[in-house]
This record gives C-alpha cells, structure tokens and sequence, in this order.
C-alpha cells in the first residue's frame, strides 16, 4: 500500500488496516498531514492544526493496539472538528474576533465520544463567523474563486480534498447539506435530537443539529454510529437502543425504494441547470420516482424557520451583542437586532406549526421511501463574500427530518452539483441504505 496515498483511504477501510495492522494510526495521519501541507495554502480549511499534537495522538493509539487494550470502531482515523464545537486540548473561536483564544474547559459530548472510539481529533475546521452567513477563509477545493460553502466550509473542503476521510459540522439552515453539495462530499443531517449538542455553540436549541462528513456512505454510517446518544445536558437527546448504521445501510432493501420528487418551496431559485438535471435523473428512475406537490403550508416554511433562527439567536448571542456588537459583521448584526423585535406571539406561532408540518408529511413517507430534492439552487457560486442560498435545505432543517447529500452529478462548469434525500424523522438509518441504491442506479447510467 502506497503510504503516499493513505490519505485517500476511506475511513472503513482505514480502520480496518488499522486493526489488522496493514498501516498504522500513525502513518495514517503522517500521509493525512503531507496532505494538508500540500492543499492547505489553497483550501485554507483549518482553524487550528498542531501537527505534533495530531502525531501524539496518533502513536498513543498505535502504543494501545500494541499492547492489546480495547479498540473502538475509529481507532487511530483522524477527523476534523468544526470550531465551535469544544475541544479541551485545542482552541474553539466559533469563527468570531470576539472569541479569539477561547479554550474550553472539556469537550464537547461528540468530541468525547469520538475519543472513546479512538478518534484522533485533528484539528479545528474553519466556520463562518458563529456559523451564521459571513464566510471564513475557507475556498471551494474544486476551483479557489468558488465558494465553498457555509457554515461548516472547513469540515466540507478538508474532506472534499483529502486532508481527513471525516469531520463534524453544524446545521441551523444549510450548513451541511449545502457547503457538502458544494464540495462534492457526503454531508448528512441526522434527525433533531439523535445526536448530543452540549458544548457547541448554541445558536437554536429548535433548529441546530450536528452533522458529519465523509466521501462514502459506509463512512458516514461508521461516523454516525459513534455519534447518537442520550446526553442530560441536551434537553432534545433521549436514551435509545443503538442504531446499528453500517449494518443497515450495507443491507438491500428489501423492495426497490420509492422516490417522491417534491420541487419544494425554493424551487423558483433554482438554475436552469439544476433543473434540467433533475428532470434527467426522475426521467432515469422511472416508475421508481413519483413527482409530489407539498401541502400549501410548506410553502411558507421558509418564514417560521426564518422567525425562529432569529429570535433564538438573538437571545443566545445576546452577551455577544451586549458586549462587542460593533465587532461583529453587518449581516449578523442585522439578523440579531431582528430577533430581537419578533414578537412572542410570532414566535410561539411558528414553533407549533413544527408538529403539524411533521404530521403532513407522514402521510408521504406513509408512501415513499425518501424525498428526492436540490441540495442547493446549483453548483458553488463563484466569489468568497458569500456562501450561497440554503434554501433548499430549510424546511427539513425546520422539520428536524435526517437529509443526505448524494455527490451525483457535476454542473457544465465541472463542479459538484448536490442530490438531496430527505427522510421521515428517525429513519436515518435506512435513507443511507435508500441512498446506496439510488447510488448504485445512478452509476450504473
């Protein structure tokens, strides 16, 4: 095995060198770190990376393989960290001046998790200023003058370039989905609440999820796996029996999957390219997609998802407008002194139509194995001042349903263009074992 190439080695079959001692953690990482010596000047996708430190890690969990201590399923695979998520041993600065040399005092419950599967937490990925809409330094890995989306830019470039086989991210609106379909990755949003949100910045306890990473569903269900778990500290976790990911996602299903091919409420922003490329894949799936019209209250989905990402982060950055608004950006300070004035009756009004959308929608799901959707109006826009629409991903971040996105197709300009699914909420599982067929399909064309 070519050390040169370990870096591009999928997570699964990593740990499974790892274990049967082919390489080792150490090495992996080595070729993990040449490769961000060579991309990184262009990508710029790490906050904080401390090579010796990735290193130590790295020859710890090699030292414990030796002499024969208990090995979890990520034993020795490097991963990035979104930074405004804690890590103990590391700086979080939520891609804010106002936090600059910020080192929690513990990690997060995913970074702790992550090291009890035998992670080596990298580094800390570049976000978007409190993960809201001003970019970071973070350029698209296809092309520099592309973004690469927001608010987990870092997470998405560093995997899309082979620096990490995985990495966390966010999502509050797009942050997952979108800055994945930008970069060509797979970027999955599980079901609100699967996965424990205590020590990340908090932005909406309604809306905010963690995400993951990877360049294979088999890695994302890997990832996955370590990450689901009641935490006390967050109200939205309960105790649930294990989800076993790989297993399920690796499995058949046991009838061809159904798709309902649903437009959704931004379908007016997307380019034409996008559309036409919608319109091939629905043509090639045949009697397996059915195009479905959304109930009337979907369309306007996008407005109480809006009213309540304003309210709650205005009242859970309030020290931050209190203290040092001036040093914050214009757009988000425009989005804060917004939530400031909704109304309370606004806001209740937009948390109680969450439940009955759900409700509507389960009569699709009663019908469809997934939703077949954008996972953005196209391709990455060109320019770094932006980060693109999220649009496309709004409603089901205001469900709280799992979504995925499926690296399926390029645009005429060479880049990524996303496929999005979209289950019912807790069926993460089986939409990666939906998605490897419709992946299957796709590249059998």
């Amino acid at each position: 095995m070519d050390a040169s190439q370990l870096n591009w080695l999928s997570a699964c079959d990593a740990a499974r060198a790892i274990r049967d001692g082919a390489i080792s953690s150490e090495q992996l990482v080595a070729a993990c770190l040449a490769r961000i010596r060579e991309a990184e000047p262009q990508v710029e996708a790490w906050q904080f990376l401390d090579p010796d430190h990735a290193l130590a890690q790295a020859r710890a969990r090699d030292l414990d393989r030796s002499q024969g201590h208990p090995t979890g399923a990520l034993h020795g695979i490097p991963v990035g960290i979104k930074d405004i998520i804690d890590t103990a041993d590391m700086p979080t600065e939520d891609g804010t001046v106002l936090h600059a040399g910020r080192t929690p005092a513990h990690d997060a419950a995913v970074v702790a998790m992550l090291r009890a599967a035998g992670a080596v937490i990298m580094g800390k990925t570049v976000t978007t200023e409190c993960a809201y809409f001003h970019p970071g330094k973070t350029r698209n890995p296809h092309h520099p003058e592309h973004t690469p989306g927001g608010s987990s830019s870092g997470s998405a470039a560093a995997v899309a370039a082979g620096m990490v086989p995985l990495a966390l991210g966010t999502q509050t609106n797009g942050s997952v989905i979108r800055p994945a379909a930008f970069c060509g990755v797979y970027g999955f949003k599980p079901t609100h609440g699967l996965i424990p949100r205590n020590g990340i910045l908090k932005l909406s306890r309604t809306l905010d999820h963690v995400g993951v990473f990877a360049r294979s569903i088999g890695d994302v269900a890997l990832l996955s796996e370590q990450l689901v778990g009641h935490d006390e500290l967050d109200p939205d976790t309960r105790p649930r029996a294990r989800i076993p990911f790989p297993d399920i996602a690796s499995q058949p299903p046991p009838l061809p999957p159904l798709f309902a091919f649903v437009k959704g409420p931004a379908w007016n922003r997307a380019e034409d390219e996008t559309r036409e490329a919608f319109a091939e894949l629905v043509g090639e799936l045949g009697d397996r997609v059915v195009e479905v019209e959304l109930p009337e209250t979907a369309q306007r989905a996008l407005d109480w998802h809006g009213t309540i990402m304003d309210a709650e982060m205005a009242a859970n950055l309030d020290l931050e407008w209190e203290k040092g608004r001036e040093r914050l950006s214009e757009r988000l300070r425009a989005l804060l002194a917004r939530g400031r004035e909704v109304r309370a009756l606004e806001y209740q009004q937009a948390l109680a139509r969450i439940p009955i959308l759900n409700e509507g929608f389960g009569e699709i799901f009663e019908r469809y194995d997934a939703i077949l959707t954008p996972a953005a109006p196209g391709t990455a826009p060109k320019g770094l001042g932006a980060t693109g629409d999220p649009a496309f991903c709004t409603l089901w971040t205001l469900l709280g349903t799992p979504a995925l996105n499926l690296p399926l197709m390029r645009g005429s300009n060479g880049l990524p263009l996303g496929v999005q699914l979209v289950a019912q909420r807790g069926d993460d599982a089986r939409l990666l074992r939906t998605a490897r067929w419709l992946e299957a399909q796709v590249q059998r064309r």
